[in-house]
């Protein structure tokens, strides 16, 4: 803004703007910005690294399991020279490892049919085409390793044709790796289905979504969590339509998410991101010099505390903590305040209070806040960044329905994400 520009300014436009200019920056502690812009103030700040006085050592936990096993002992006793048999009783004093990787290299079976001449009739004979060259060289493992590290290390096409071409010494053209990737996720289309299927069965469900790139236009990338599954899904809008099309007519007893309009009215009741508010809260506190958004983060200090140890109360106490916590959020919200920030605060817990304690009637069932589906969000938010999104809606579909078998085989039983991935593409 130029200096004529100012001048043209009226008495209350410049009071705004210098009000405007004085407001503390967003952080990621305050917002929703990644925790990377904070990096340089963070950096300032820190302290030296590395151990701390009195800090208890760690070491690296043993395998357990180990493919070769040397054992040491003492050939001479080093106080007076006397030979040590090996007929004597000798007891471990120590154990210690060494770790390395196998020689990585592809196995390559060669299939030459012959042909030969009858002796009979004088014909020419050639065997038939085995079963096992039909349709793509490449193999279930190979289709594992390549789906792992495009959907769950963030490679771009470039990239993991270099990665298997530098640690296998394979060499397969971009277009190979997309025909490749594109034959995986087919496999993975019946465990979608069984996830959605769970999740349209499920009482209480989560959701969040994140913004991605898909043919070079904007579009998102959703999640939606329960007891026993997690649905991704690649969309090219924002909207309510896409909760509708995955639930198919299903309604929970409760919805968590954060308070975007997209997500509000899917269930009997919903319960607000605790978190989400508490960002919204530090940014009100570092900005106002009211008393309101201090009460409001002590408020939310007690309701954080009584999700972490719900499940280990009674019944009654639980509604005696939650009846302490509507009378002091009442007072809270009743207060007057002339401060901007304060009244902007107070009238997004207005605008939440019935989605602030939804978890007291669900223990162990609802968390307070939505972190878990941001968790699930994260590798697609980590691929955006290092790929800058995808060529086509099939890859975005495709990894989308690949994530959800992965993440709902996790949240059953903890599995592996490469071993769930092999053993769909070999089943």
């Amino acid at each position: 803004m130029e200096r004529s520009d100012l001048q043209r300014l009226s008495k209350d436009e410049l009071i705004d703007l210098v009000l405007r200019l004085q407001r503390p920056g967003k952080t990621s502690r305050t917002s929703s910005k990644p925790p990377s812009t904070d990096r340089k103030e963070r950096r300032e700040r820190s302290k030296p690294g590395g151990a701390k006085p009195g800090h208890e050592g760690k070491a690296r936990v043993m395998s357990d399991r180990f493919d070769r096993l040397f054992e040491h002992r003492p050939c001479e006793c080093p106080c007076c020279r006397a030979a040590l048999s090996e007929a004597l009783s000798a007891e471990t004093a120590s154990e210690h490892e060494t770790v390395d990787l196998a020689e990585a290299h592809p196995i390559v079976e060669r299939h030459r049919r012959l042909s030969v001449v009858c002796p009979a009739c004088g014909a020419r004979v050639t065997a038939p085409m085995p079963g096992t060259v039909k349709g793509t060289p490449f193999g279930p493992r190979l289709h594992a390793v390549a789906t792992y590290l495009k959907t769950f290390q963030g490679l771009s096409y470039e990239r993991l044709q270099r990665a298997l071409a530098d640690l296998f010494g394979l060499s397969i053209s971009q277009g190979g790796l997309m025909n490749m990737l594109r034959r995986a996720q087919t496999s993975f289309v019946p465990g979608r289905d069984d996830a959605i299927a769970a999740l349209r069965q499920a009482r209480v469900v989560a959701s969040d979504e994140t913004g991605v790139r898909i043919e070079g236009s904007n579009a998102y990338q959703w999640v939606f969590r329960s007891a026993d599954a997690v649905v991704h899904r690649a969309a090219m809008t924002r909207g309510a339509i896409v909760i509708g099309e995955t639930m198919d007519g299903h309604r929970p007893k409760v919805w968590c998410s954060d308070r975007y309009s997209a997500q509000q009215g899917h269930a009997d009741a919903g319960q607000a991101c605790l978190a989400h508010l508490a960002r919204d809260v530090a940014y009100a506190e570092e900005a106002s010099e009211h008393d309101l958004p201090f009460r409001l983060r002590l408020w939310l200090n007690r309701a954080f505390a009584l999700a972490g140890t719900i499940t280990t109360m009674a019944a009654s106490t639980i509604a005696a903590k939650r009846r302490a916590l509507e009378r002091s959020l009442d007072d809270i919200l009743a207060a007057s305040t002339n401060c901007p920030f304060a009244r902007d605060i107070q009238h997004k817990f207005r605008r939440a209070r019935n989605q602030l304690l939804t978890f007291a009637d669900w223990p162990g069932a609802l968390e307070a806040t939505n972190n878990a589906c941001e968790r699930a969000l994260r590798p697609a938010v980590i691929q955006r960044k290092v790929t800058n999104g995808y060529r086509a809606l099939w890859a975005a579909q495709g990894e989308a329905d690949i994530r959800t078998v992965v993440d709902t085989a996790r949240l059953r039983n903890g599995a592996n994400p490469f071993q769930t991935i092999r053993h769909t593409l070999s089943a």
